[in-house]
């Protein structure tokens, strides 16, 4: 979203400080954005939405008189009552017709206005994920828009000297030359030499006297040709050709991990929903090259489609390994890491059978985070949950991330605590994102 300042520029107020009104004025909008996501689905953030902000926020700072101190002179024009050294009374705050709208509600009116803002699709994800990205970008880079390299495509009979492709050019001068039959060099040299021996000669015969008018003539003839037909005509140009083709950039993968066992309520499993809604909206926003690799898990791991990753009532026990483990098989035969940037998000209750943990651990931080960029772990909490307090799978996540800064944890208990906490992962701080978090 774009503010736009058509104001003239007045008396008093410089360009910074009009800079810094716009910053405050887009600042405000954002906030709204975002106050108004939390407050709403998160199927309906990227469908625009209207959002108000309140009058104050645009105001510029500006020198008033303080009447509560300090000596003041003060001459009233058409003073009949009042006479040096009398008091006068303040009018009721809000109280006068021309006051400027600041005032507290009354009767004949309101308190200040708000502006009112209608943002499209656009516009209103521009705002929300215009300061996060996808963290830990520093071994390879990913490209928000397609790039292009020049290539060589052929030759073209017009460019840039510089690309003036001189052998090509040469050849065809060649061969035009032939084809028209322009004379050589050294036959004209020949006809010249053969003329200066008979002008040399003092006295010529009439024969000698005709070889020398036919030779002058033909020597006429040839130079004409010559000039006719040059030795490099603009025809014969040849220039490189190149053509913007697309160039391979690295490319990046999220891996989606859900807990979908029986230990994950209805509320908690709509809690991890939302938080990966709310990340494939991010990523379809920002990115235009990035994979999405949905694996939900009970006591055995599958790959989804999206469809069923979000609508698909699965139910069972719990082992954790066998997502992480299929994570690994698809990563291997899909995605190897010398070519695409790899992240993974899981979002689970923290149960787990005991004996699958120590494994999970163990795949985790020797089989996921040495190929990864970025790991972020959801723990949805709250009533209903099963397991209270601190769980086995937070505990040994833990100690992985105690040791490997590319794992990030956060807990989540409620709806209004998403949008916090994927800002916090997702934001751009140096080292955002990272450790253990309650």
């Amino acid at each position: 979203m774009d503010i736009i300042d058509r104001r003239s520029n007045p008396h008093g107020k410089n360009m910074e400080n009009r800079r810094r009104a716009l910053e405050r004025a887009r600042s405000a909008v954002q906030q709204a954005v975002r106050d108004a996501v939390s407050q709403g689905k998160i199927r309906q953030v990227g469908e625009g939405n209207s959002v108000s902000i309140p009058a104050d926020a645009l105001h510029e700072p500006t020198f008033h008189v303080v009447f509560t101190s300090g000596i003041r002179h003060l001459v009233l024009s058409g003073n009949k009552e009042f006479v040096k050294g009398d008091r006068l009374r303040r009018p009721p705050s809000g109280g006068g017709k021309g006051d400027s709208g600041q005032g507290e509600a009354g009767d004949e009116g309101g308190g200040e206005d708000s502006y009112r803002f209608l943002l499209n699709r656009d516009e209103f994800l521009d705002l929300f994920f215009g300061d996060l990205e996808l963290p830990d970008l520093v071994k390879r880079e990913i490209l928000t828009t397609d790039s292009t390299s020049p290539s060589r495509a052929g030759l073209s009979s017009d460019g840039s000297p510089s690309q003036l492709d001189l052998a090509r050019t040469m050849r065809y001068s060649m061969a035009r030359r032939i084809g028209l039959g322009r004379p050589k060099s050294a036959e004209l040299l020949e006809v010249e030499a053969r003329i200066q021996e008979l002008e040399s000669k003092e006295s010529l015969t009439d024969i000698a006297l005709d070889e020398l008018s036919g030779l002058q003539e033909q020597r006429i003839r040839l130079r004409q040709r010559m000039t006719r037909i040059p030795w490099v005509d603009p025809v014969d140009l040849r220039f490189r050709r190149y053509a913007q083709v697309p160039k391979p950039s690295t490319r990046a993968v999220m891996f989606c991990i859900m807990d979908v066992s029986g230990s994950m309520t209805e509320r908690m499993k709509d809690l991890a929903k939302q938080f990966f809604l709310l990340l494939h909206i991010f990523l379809e926003k920002r990115y235009t090259r990035v994979d999405l690799v949905f694996i939900r898990h009970a006591e055995s791991a599958e790959e989804v489609d999206e469809e069923t990753f979000f609508n698909d009532p699965r139910t069972g026990g719990t082992v954790v390994s066998s997502a992480l483990e299929e994570v690994i098989k698809v990563q291997k035969a899909r995605y190897p890491a010398q070519q695409w940037n790899i992240y993974v998000a899981q979002a689970s209750d923290g149960d787990n059978s005991l004996s699958d943990t120590s494994r999970t651990a163990d795949l985790l931080e020797n089989g996921i985070l040495p190929v990864v960029q970025y790991y972020a772990y959801i723990e949805v909490t709250g009533s209903g949950a099963i397991i209270r307090g601190e769980t086995d799978l937070w505990r040994s996540y833990g100690t992985v991330a105690s040791r490997c800064p590319r794992l990030a944890m956060r807990r989540v208990s409620d709806r209004r605590e998403i949008f916090p906490v994927f800002r916090d992962l997702f934001s751009p701080r140096e080292n955002a994102g990272g450790g253990v978090m309650s």
